[in-house]
């Protein structure tokens, strides 16, 4: 299943859908529309996709877990999270799809690269990448890449305490933790035009709980 969480993604939605289409079966496609105040769900409706709606914003992770149930629900091996800003790729799915086993997590992998990538992505990604390879037992190169490939029995196994932009680090720590391999797949690097939702402060102060509590716990 393709899982995409939406959030004010009004102007990206009319490509998209018709892009995400040519590489997933329309029936396999989710999107979460995360209390948009655009015109996010009204497009949803008018291009007929499968979609769950919240009425006021609950945060990336909340949008992410309630895809998670949709597709433990409905017995899905494996679920694909794609974000709605046409950062990611639908051309890429494909690569995913080739590698997928049913028992790794697969992360699409941009080029870490300052020549391509804003000065503070490229600084944040890097340590946190390095923080949670260290905790996971296993090299991570973008830990904040939202395009993965995640085994549906990981996501029933697992508890998720978050529900920010912090899922996606969580979510790593946890498949270190249970012994789950991370794979990679390289994807392109996008950020032209596209805005960021992540509040540099709060989600840095979330990602450093994380680690409080693996050190004390």
């Amino acid at each position: 299943m393709v899982l995409v969480p939406a959030y004010n993604a009004a102007k990206y939605l009319p490509e998209l859908i018709p892009r995400l289409k040519q590489f997933a079966c329309e029936n396999n496609i989710l999107f979460v529309n995360d209390g948009s105040t655009d015109d996010t769900l009204s497009l949803l409706k008018e291009h007929s996709v499968k979609y769950i709606s919240f009425e006021v914003n609950r945060g990336k992770g909340a949008a992410l877990l309630a895809g998670f149930k949709y597709a433990i629900e409905k017995g899905y091996r494996s679920v694909l999270t794609i974000d709605a800003d046409l950062q990611h790729l639908p051309e890429e799915i494909l690569r995913f799809y080739a590698i997928d086993d049913g028992g790794r997590l697969i992360m699409g992998t941009r080029n870490i690269d300052l020549s391509v990538m804003p000065f503070a992505r490229w600084l944040t990604n890097n340590l946190t990448s390095l923080i949670i390879s260290i905790f996971s037992s296993q090299r991570i190169r973008d830990s904040q890449s939202g395009y993965r490939l995640i085994p549906t029995e990981f996501l029933r196994a697992t508890d998720f305490k978050t529900v920010h932009y912090d899922l996606e680090s969580e979510m790593l720590f946890k498949a270190g933790a249970a012994g789950i391999l991370v794979a990679e797949v390289p994807i392109s690097t996008v950020y032209e035009g596209s805005e960021s939702f992540i509040n540099p402060l709060t989600d840095t102060t979330r990602f450093i709980r994380q680690i409080w509590k693996r050190i004390w716990t």
